[in-house]
């Protein structure tokens, strides 16, 4: 028997479909293990060694896979091909080595681009080594994140009260969005004027042309900045005869995109669909781990954490093939697409994302997924086709027109443009970040150098210029990109940590910071300028890759980067509170303090007039005071007028077609939420509460009266026929069959879930391990039977740590054991190390006599009160 090991139970499944009998696939669920949340995990005085903690959830898990190991000829560790499924095989592999669950079986590592019967099987025929460059490569990246969220976060804390903690890479990608927002605030719009000309040929054909030029002199879009200028240049046009000076065609191609990378789908996913970078990967995993059709399993994409644009020689051929079949040769380039990535990053060895199998359209595929999936499966197909088409072809034209007016001389320009062949345009075109006016895709009609055009109208517009845009999630993650800040598998999670530590928040597909996340940026930019520094995480993310490549020793990193940190640490140690305000104050003066009419100076006081406003620190976090406290007490939110009385009030959605009540929503004291109606005098009136990341503003009529309809039925279980229902709880959004409860994914909506994802969820629910005891003390790990004195010793996690007791008799376990690793025999050691010192187990009052007057709380009544005792540090 072979043993295979793979992260999830829809992948083990697939799997072992494809290996047959001789095979067991076992699922770990993910990484089994990691730096417990505490100090000390990571010791730089100990050449940075690492105390790694098994998941609890995972034990069971790894206990079963140590027992197939025990029976089995060979180990197979088939995770994911990047560095991630790397750090998994690894830690699977060392658990099982403690566990002595190896003898001479051989172990092997195989890897596969796509869950496909032929990928797997060649895979298994070309296994390897467990690739320790990229395990160095994981464990140099979760060694400084560990050291630097373990040695910020606290300095926050205590400077900064009310912050919840900084990291390596989410610091840096919170820099970029308040560093838009501080752009925003110091914007100052400036005014401008474009004149516009309709005109038309002498075939009555019109067009518009724009003001260039005037006297010999050009001009650009910002030159006209007052209505005067404006209004001379419209009356000179208006009275002016119109001449083509020239017209130039010019031929032009524009190439197809390379296939996606995971950054350009998350980007182009947010922009056509809406989605969320963390939905994007949840819908793309679920595409890569397979679906059933036909009675069989199957990947429908290749793996989708990648930087790579290659694709496959076979995949190329074939998409080709099918290129020339249902668009027509003249669709078919010469010569198959090659794509090259200018990334440096290890990973960019993979594939480009693209479908298993191309004859595989969208529109089938959407028979048998979910919407959603198959919205992402359609962009996929699209793409990796589109980038092996044919170029389009156009023509884009710029006609020169002089009009004469008197002695003046005004130069304007119209520009069109005209598809020729569309080739690649007629399956795909990439969408933008921003709405872009494009004036060359307009078509110009025909004219000829020397006609005379007749003037239809001279229009001026005002405009302002804009400030620009705040980062959508798209955004951010190619801004991200361009930047060299964060890898592929880490994008998604950042934002979500973002989102979820309420640093930002998502407003109409835009991100904000809130006030906490600016001031912990501002702490970072004033303190540890050097490690918000783009340029520096960006050569840190190089370093790695070169830990990644075999090129850097992943400890000598750890230690230049240790060496700088921790001074640069000590040096803020012993600033006061005060003197870290006043950097804030001067570094968030536009958003905190800004510009007022009443006076000159925007930090006076204006309840007393003689203090000045300063940013203080509270116990729920930071404000706005006087700073002639306690004479003056005013104080204020962050920014002026936030949360005032208007933000409480009821917006109204729109009426329930049903009952004809009105739908709000309204803020309370636990955050948003919807409410129908206002009740009847002795009946509350029905309310729900607006999803996590939902913002009130992006609430509408539909989705407001889904969530107040809730719970709903999904469909029926295809087993057992019971109803598979939908709601929301206490602990957030879930599906429910049975006395099953499984709580719903980030990326599935509780009102659009249907029944196949309902299924799959309460299905991986009942093989998850119970998450432990709610109540009560941890009962612990029993190891074993005392060989001297009998009695079960057993290993528990303790209010100070872990430890094992035997017979009352306590014991903390050294730094690098934990309750899940420690043996019986060296349990032992540590008990009767303890006994030794003096230590006595605990003893039992004798039986009191019922005659005997107690208290009630089992004491003397005439007895003095026991002492309370501390635990002893052992435990």
């Amino acid at each position: 028997m072979k043993i295979v090991v793979v992260e999830s139970p829809a992948k083990a499944k697939t799997i072992n479909k494809y290996l047959g009998p001789g095979y067991e696939v076992l699922a770990s669920f993910g990484h089994v293990r990691d730096l417990p949340a505490k100090d000390g995990s990571v010791d730089p005085d100990a050449n940075f060694r690492m105390i790694w903690e098994v998941d609890a959830k995972a034990q069971k898990r790894l206990n079963d896979i140590a027992r197939a190991v025990q029976n089995a000829d060979k180990l197979i560790l088939a995770t994911d091909p990047d560095r991630e499924g790397e750090a998994i095989s690894w830690h699977v592999l060392e658990v099982l080595k403690e566990k002595n669950a190896l003898k001479d079986q051989l172990v092997e590592r195989v890897v596969f681009n796509a869950i496909t019967k032929q990928a797997v099987t060649d895979a298994m025929k070309h296994p390897r080594d467990i690739d320790s460059a990229l395990v160095d490569a994981y464990l140099a990246r979760r060694a400084l994140d560990y050291l630097v969220g373990f040695t910020l976060s606290p300095v926050l804390w205590r400077k900064l009260p009310g912050a919840r903690s900084a990291g390596r890479v989410q610091s840096v990608a919170l820099r970029l969005v308040c560093d838009r927002e501080l752009e925003i605030e110091k914007f100052v719009a400036r005014e401008y004027w474009s004149l516009l000309a309709t005109l038309a040929t002498p075939r009555s054909d019109t067009f518009e042309a724009r003001l260039v030029g005037a006297d010999g002199r050009k001009i650009q879009r910002l030159d006209i900045g007052s209505g005067k200028e404006a209004e001379d240049f419209k009356r000179a046009l208006e009275a002016a005869t119109f001449t083509v000076d020239s017209v130039e065609a010019k031929p032009a191609r524009r190439n197809p995109p390379p296939p996606f990378t995971t950054s350009t789908m998350q980007q182009e996913a947010s922009r056509k669909h809406g989605f969320a970078p963390a939905h994007t990967m949840r819908l793309a995993q679920r595409l890569y781990e397979g679906i059933d059709i036909d009675g069989e399993t199957v990947g429908l994409i290749t793996y989708m954490r990648t930087d790579g644009v290659d694709m496959d020689a076979e995949a190329v051929t074939a998409i080709r093939r099918m290129i020339g079949s249902n668009y027509g040769a003249e669709y078919v380039p010469e010569a198959p697409r090659r794509y090259q990535t200018k990334s440096k990053n290890a990973q960019e060895a993979h594939e480009a994302i693209r479908p298993t199998d191309t004859t595989r359209s969208p529109r089938d595929v959407a028979r048998v997924v979910e919407p959603d999936q198959a919205k992402l499966y359609e962009l996929i197909w699209n793409r990796a086709v589109a980038c092996q088409m044919q170029s389009a072809e156009l023509e884009r034209t710029t006609v020169d027109i002089v009009a004469m007016a008197d002695a003046r001389t005004i130069n304007l320009r119209a520009t069109g443009q005209v598809v020729k062949f569309d080739g690649f345009l007629t399956l795909y075109q990439e969408g933008h970040d921003e709405d872009e006016e494009d004036e060359e895709s307009r078509r110009l009609p025909s004219m000829s150098a020397g006609e005379n055009l007749t003037k239809k109208e001279i229009a001026a517009n005002q405009h302002f210029t804009e400030p620009p845009p705040r980062f959508s999630e798209a955004a951010l993650v190619k801004r991200m990109e361009e930047l060299g800040i964060g890898r592929p598998s880490t994008y998604a999670s950042i934002l979500a940590v973002l989102k979820d530590r309420g640093y930002v928040r998502l407003d109409k597909k835009r991100l904000i910071p809130e006030d906490k996340g600016r001031i912990v940026v501002a702490f970072l930019e004033s303190f540890f300028q050097k490690y918000v520094e783009y340029d520096f995480t960006a050569g840190l993310e190089e370093q790695l890759d070169r830990v990644s490549n075999n090129e850097l020793f992943w400890q000598d990193l750890l230690r230049d980067f240790w060496k700088d940190f921790t001074a640069a640490v000590a040096e803020i140690k012993d600033l006061r509170i005060t003197q870290v305000l006043d950097a804030l104050n001067d570094l968030l003066a536009p958003h905190i303090f800004p510009p007022r009419a009443d006076v000159a100076d925007a930090r006076q006081c204006p309840s007393c007039s003689e203090g000045r406003l300063s940013l203080k620190v509270g116990k729920f976090g930071a404000f706005i005071g006087c700073s002639r406290y306690p004479e003056c007490r005013f104080t204020r939110q962050l920014t002026p007028g936030e949360n005032g009385g208007a933000d409480n009030a009821a917006r109204p959605l729109g009426r329930d077609p049903e009952t004809g009540l009105e739908v709000t929503v309204r803020s309370g004291r636990f955050g948003p939420y919807l409410q129908l109606g206002e009740g009847a005098k002795d009946e509350k009136p029905k309310r729900a509460s607006l999803p996590k990341g939902v913002a009130p503003d992006d609430m509408d009529l539909d989705r407001a009266l889904g969530l107040l309809r809730l719970p709903r039925q999904v469909g029926r279980h295809p087993e057992s026929g019971e109803p598979i229902m939908a709601g929301v709880g206490r602990f957030g959004p879930y599906v429910q069959h049975g006395k099953t409860y499984a709580n719903l994914e980030e990326g599935d909506d509780v009102l659009n879930i249907g029944l196949n994802r309902a299924v799959t969820l309460i299905a991986e629910k009942k093989l998850k391990p119970s998450s432990g005891r709610r109540f009560g003390a941890d009962p612990g790990r029993t190891l074993g039977e005392h060989p001297d004195r009998g009695g079960p010793v057993v290993a528990k996690k303790g209010r100070y740590g872990p430890y094992v007791s035997h017979e009352g008799i306590n014991a903390t376990l050294p730094s690098d054991k934990t309750p899940e690793g420690v043996t019986l025999d060296e349990a032992v050691a540590l008990i009767d190390a303890r006994v030794a010192a003096g230590a006595t187990g605990k003893r039992r009052a004798p039986a009191r006599k019922k005659s005997q007057k107690t208290n009630g709380r089992g004491q003397d009544a005439e007895a003095p009160k026991p002492a309370r005792r501390k635990r002893k540090a052992a435990e």
